[in-house]
């Protein structure tokens, strides 16, 4: 018999912590966290990792495990999670791991496609240049460049557009020719659990969720950051929108009310991703 990775999956503040836990404890398994910030050790009040008390009662991995002053990647992710889960079945039949970020549950599941490492340097120009022109300048070079790979990707992701073009220049071969979207093959049986709650529910807790991560010191922690602003893990909900504050082009409230705003359409964006996967078995809460 296989070993199986047992997956809970769902939108932000749904749930998956709590419900991780229980079922953890019931296959005295461990838990793998599956969150691309999480994993951060300098992004802890704006990402809301499990508590002290919650760590306490199953061991974890890739809490607070790396730095953001390093680029980390889905696909360093897969890498580094495979190798964990090859030690980790050798003394548990099930393992149980726990995320909402898409793009990293599918690497574990299905593998990424084989593209080449990032050229800082260039990464960092073009970066100077979204900052500089604005994101529609990019996205009129990809276009030119690599018409495919602009209407294939997410055009409104900076990051994304910034990857994209990184690639095509740096390799002389478009980003769209690295993509042969072929599943790998894996020693483990996959078992998905979405974790959903009723649309006002779920908005009740992402609201108050905001409100504890600025009682917590949200301002403080992204101030602490600010450094390392440009980093692709920084370039997310919470983080920027203090960015804004502490740049004074919005005011404390605008924020607070823009991290809540901005956390429910993502929400809707994981529900939408995930929305296509029928190999997901959905429960609410």
């Amino acid at each position: 018999m296989r070993p199986k990775l047992i997956i809970i999956l769902g939108p932000t503040a749904v749930g998956k912590t709590d419900y991780s836990i229980e079922l953890a404890q019931k296959y005295a398994s461990p838990i793998i966290s599956c969150d691309s910030r999480q994993l951060f050790r300098e992004m802890i009040v704006g990402t809301a990792p499990p508590s002290i008390e919650q760590l306490a009662l199953v061991p974890h991995y890739f809490i607070q495990s790396h730095t953001v002053k390093e680029y980390y990647t889905a696909g360093k992710y897969e890498l580094e999670a495979l190798e964990l889960m090859d030690k980790l079945f050798k003394k548990h039949d099930n393992l149980i791991m726990v995320g909402g970020a898409g793009l990293y549950i599918d690497a574990v599941c299905k593998g990424l496609d084989d593209f080449p490492d990032a050229d800082q340097k260039l990464r960092q120009i073009l970066t100077e240049r979204l900052e500089k022109d604005g994101l529609e300048s990019l996205k009129i070079e990809l276009k030119k460049i690599d018409p495919q790979s602009y209407e294939t990707i997410d055009i409104a992701n900076k990051q994304r557009v910034i990857r994209a073009l990184e690639v095509t220049i740096a390799t002389g071969k478009k980003f769209s020719s690295y993509k042969k979207n072929q599943k790998k093959e894996r020693f483990f049986d996959i078992e998905k659990v979405g974790i959903t709650r009723e649309r006002n529910d779920l908005y009740d807790r992402i609201n108050l969720r905001v409100d504890r991560m600025m009682e917590a010191g949200l301002v403080e922690e992204v101030r602490s950051l600010v450094d390392y602003r440009n980093m692709p893990a920084l370039n997310t909900v919470g983080y920027k929108e203090i960015f804004d504050y502490l740049d004074e082009k919005i005011s404390l409230e605008e924020a607070v009310s823009l991290i809540k705003r901005n956390t429910r359409r993502y929400a809707k964006r994981q529900m939408t991703y995930w929305g296509r996967d029928d190999e997901i078995a959905w429960i609410t809460l």
